[in-house]
């Protein structure tokens, strides 16, 4: 497959996008350990003292510069693309996991991981062409037809399900409940941080898409999804070790 030069960019920004993702996991995953032994109270269980910890600062840090580089690499390439490269997150995680954070990886981790990076390759390579977007509202349009709309009232059902039944009774023994409440909603940031990426990049173009709402509700969209999915994601890292807790919310975002 022969990749424009939209594409190469986007793809580019996504590999850069999972380094810096990665690597955040393990300096938060330190973060929240030093913040639990100071205070006595875990993210998992409620606790904020994590927000007061420098070391957690800088892996939320490089966090937002590797989602920034993930936003930017939508707005070049189409989301087939973009979301697969996510896999290398996992892979730079689990590496430093074993390093730093001292997890063992099993066997069958290792083969999970080379599974990853084959899916990867696979649904990059294989990538079908994407539709030019002249504007912000043929994204608005496609985000409102009933199918989608249908999808999206599921998931919310569901989150709300999960953050209110089975997060109080099971979140702290169960990893697919956090990681779940993460994927869902990250699910519903995909078309939205494309779309919002897609804006800016036609706006520097010189086709103004902020004068729009439906790029606002988009961007709103966006920030409610990304606190959503931190605040569950941090619980998740305090509760479970950094291999399992990636690995089970990547299948699950990929899956969704």
């Amino acid at each position: 497959m022969v990749f424009s030069k939209d594409n190469m960019t986007g793809i580019i920004l996504a590999l850069l996008s999972s380094v810096f993702i990665g690597t955040s996991f393990i300096i938060k995953k330190k973060g929240l350990r030093r913040a639990a032994v100071v205070s006595g109270v875990r993210a998992g269980v409620g606790g904020y003292s994590y927000l007061l910890e420098p070391l957690w600062w800088i892996g939320m840090i490089t966090m937002i510069v590797g989602e920034i580089a993930n936003f930017v690499a939508y707005a070049f390439a189409p989301a087939v693309l973009v979301t697969p490269l996510g896999a290398l997150s996992i892979i730079v995680s689990a590496v430093l996991a074993q390093i730093i954070l001292k997890e063992k990886l099993h066997p069958l981790g290792v083969l999970g991981c080379v599974l990853c990076i084959i899916g990867s390759v696979v649904i990059v390579v294989h990538a079908p062409q994407e539709h030019p977007i002249s504007s912000v509202k043929e994204i608005w349009y496609m985000a409102t037809q009933k199918a989608f709309l249908l999808y999206m009232g599921s998931v919310i059902v569901l989150v709300f399900i999960l953050v209110f039944y089975f997060a109080p009774q099971c979140g702290h023994s169960n990893v697919l409940v956090f990681t779940g409440i993460c994927s869902l909603m990250g699910s519903l940031s995909v078309m939205s941080v494309k779309a919002l990426g897609t804006s800016l990049k036609l706006t520097v173009e010189g086709k103004n898409q902020l004068i729009y709402p439906e790029t606002w509700a988009f961007m709103f969209i966006v920030a409610v999804c990304v606190v959503t999915q931190m605040n569950y994601l941090n619980k998740a890292s305090s509760c479970y070790s950094n291999c399992f807790c990636n690995g089970t919310h990547f299948v699950y975002k990929l899956t969704l």
